[in-house]
């Protein structure tokens, strides 16, 4: 059990005075004044940044602390963490967010990484504005000069699926992620088709065998449509066991695809590595990791061919730069989430990893619109398919917190969603 003081009376505040004074002299005057959250859904997405303000007036940074199903705990969270980093100067980087990490004494999980992500992000942010560099410029520099990208192609069938891939193709993608609806309303990323098993206890049920003989039919459609040179993705969510995650591979391999994404949810992780010697299609894997070691485990178990986190999810972009090392040097590649439900913030720092980055192999791109924009200055947009780095300090991302707060963030529809997410029976499965 932890440590618990030897009285129960709350400590003065008073008596905690120094407590959590740097350990050494700060590099200069600067010190952090503030840190809060500002959470927003300019796309109907809840999102959450981490605003660490400073003692000089106009310096602010901005960290991406976005989980968006239960973002309200990430703002409480990020309240726990204020006091350990007011007074303290932002440089030390390194210092204050292993702080922030060990002194709850129990760690990971999604909702305390995140708010230490967005406090890491928003330290790097600061680091960049301080030095007038972008944050690509003081991790070495670029190894590439764009990331690139793909984006989600869907449809209730197959024609309409592949009617969506043409034309992100003909907008300059390469690559598409292809998803398709089946009876049911269950189906992760298409529209689903309600009362697809009308004499079943759960009409709205997902079928695990309609969809093994479904996604094949998608891919040999898309192959004769699109051609070979596409590259082809597909996320399987979390939905099979092993043995059927194999008997989908080997039915994909003619089609030849760039990844099939988190074919196990991660109570099945430590069977990944045999999957992964069983599939001859490259798996991409780590979306639900929800700490550093956990991804670690990944690469350095052999369960995985390209680690896939969200960036905030594990701790960050210090977390991800150490991650990013390490798949270099396991022959793994790195394709970080990046929905919508990542901020333009988070975002930015998902581009900084991916230019700078030998192990890089691709970035999921989202098409922030006009409202998004409006909201964070400076957002990356997709061109022809590639993502660049701002050259702007910092991330080169701001936050206008007037139209921030013209798009109050509200309930994620997720739950809604999974809560339906139920096989014929009515078993819960894998949202």
């Amino acid at each position: 059990m932890p440590p618990t003081p030897s009285s129960a009376d709350p400590v003065p505040a008073e008596a905690l005075a120094g407590t959590f004074a740097a350990p050494w002299p700060g590099h200069d005057g600067l010190r952090i004044t503030g840190v809060r959250t500002v959470a927003t859904a300019p796309e109907g997405i809840p999102l959450v940044v981490v605003v660490v303000e400073t003692s000089d007036p106009g310096l602010v940074g901005y960290g991406c602390a976005t989980f968006t199903q239960r973002w309200r705990a990430v703002t409480a969270y990020v309240e726990h963490l204020t006091p350990l980093l007011l007074g303290r100067h932002p440089g030390d980087i390194g210092d204050l967010v292993r702080l922030a990490r060990n002194t709850g004494y129990w760690r990971e999980g999604p909702v305390g990484n995140n708010a230490v992500s967005g406090v890491d992000m928003a330290l790097w942010d600061l680091a960049g504005k301080r030095a007038g560099l972008p944050v690509h410029q003081l991790v070495g520099g670029r190894v590439r000069a764009a990331a690139d990208t793909y984006l989600h192609a869907a449809g209730p069938d197959v024609p309409a699926a592949l009617a969506e891939a043409e034309r992100l193709l003909a907008a300059g993608y390469r690559n598409v992620r292809l998803q398709v609806g089946q009876d049911g309303v269950g189906a992760y990323g298409a529209p689903g088709r309600p009362g697809g098993h009308p004499r079943a206890p759960y009409p709205d049920g997902w079928r695990v065998e309609d969809y093994l003989t479904g996604v094949p039919r998608l891919f040999a459609a898309a192959r004769e449509r699109l051609g070979e040179s596409v590259g082809l993705l597909h996320d399987v969510h979390s939905r099979l066991d092993p043995k059927r995650a194999v008997l989908l591979a080997r039915s994909l391999e003619e089609f030849g695809l760039f990844f099939l994404e988190d074919v196990l949810a991660p109570e099945f992780w430590d069977r990944l590595p045999e999957v992964r010697a069983a599939s001859p299609v490259p798996l991409a894997v780590g979306e639900l990791a929800t700490s550093l070691t956990d991804a670690a485990r990944l690469v350095t178990g052999g369960g995985v061919d390209l680690l896939r986190c969200h960036v905030s999810a594990v701790g960050g972009f210090s977390a991800a730069r150490k991650l990013a090392v390490l798949a270099e040097l396991h022959g793994v590649r790195t394709a970080w989430h990046g929905p919508g439900d990542t901020s333009p913030v988070g975002a930015a720092a998902n581009v900084t990893l991916d230019v700078t980055s030998e192990a890089f192999g691709i970035q999921e791109a989202h098409e922030f619109d006009e409202r998004a924009q409006e909201v964070f200055p400076g957002t990356l947009l997709v061109a022809d398919g590639w993502l660049k780095p701002s050259d702007a300090p910092g991330w080169g991302v701001g936050l206008d917190e007037r139209a921030a707060a013209r798009y109050p963030a509200g309930d994620s529809l997720h739950d809604r969603w999974a809560a339906g997410v139920r096989a014929p029976d009515g078993a819960l499965a894998f949202p």
